[in-house]
């Protein structure tokens, strides 16, 4: 498999959970400016959507979405427990996958956009601060999103909190939070993504 990513945006969970899972992959880093990989490929032939993640798979047909292709590397990989097979139990992880994505990675992904006014910005935060709130409760002294073991859902949310850091938005509020991103940071597999994108 080939993954295409761009260091540090929504493609490092990707790039987690390869590791994780110890699929076999090589990786290109993506020019999102140009749209040119790093191999001199017209990007949006690859993703006409123009944007990473994309997962290209071995018969050559290409993977988009990020949540999509978490799910889809998880049931190759049964044994990582990184989702249920089946249940209650994955729909639990899936709804956290879903909040995740709608509610903090469209939020934060906002302060990005050189656009943003500062009434916009004060709206975007408001917004923020009341979804942060209710998942630093959510997570109480939870090492972990879902049950007693990582998930897809963590390296998601480790992938999306490091963004608040970049954007000046500062999470002393919610120390619950800056400890799971503290705690997963240690992670071999978030240390190995880290550094195959040049973030180490």
């Amino acid at each position: 498999m080939k993954l295409f990513y761009k260091a540090g945006a929504c493609s490092l969970t990707t790039h987690i959970i390869l590791h994780e899972t110890g699929l076999p992959h090589t990786s290109v880093a993506v020019d999102l400016k140009t749209k040119r990989t790093a191999e001199g490929d017209d990007f949006l032939a690859i993703n006409s959507k123009g944007y990473v993640p994309a997962l290209q798979l071995d018969n050559g047909h290409v993977l988009t979405e990020g949540a999509v292709i978490a799910q889809y590397l998880a049931d190759l990989k049964p044994e990582s427990h990184l989702l249920p097979a089946s249940g209650e139990a994955r729909y639990a992880v899936l709804e956290w996958m879903n909040f995740i994505s709608t509610e903090l990675h469209k939020g934060i992904g906002a302060f990005f956009n050189p656009a943003i006014t500062p009434e916009w910005k004060a709206a975007a935060t408001a917004t923020l601060t009341k979804r942060l709130d209710w998942l630093a409760e959510a997570l109480g002294e939870n090492r972990y999103l879902h049950a007693d073991h990582f998930t897809i859902a963590d390296a998601y949310l480790f992938n999306v909190l490091s963004w608040f850091r970049v954007v000046d938005f500062s999470l002393d509020r919610w120390p619950t939070l800056q400890r799971f991103a503290a705690t997963h940071a240690q992670r071999p597999s978030v240390i190995a993504a880290m550094k195959s994108e040049g973030l180490m």
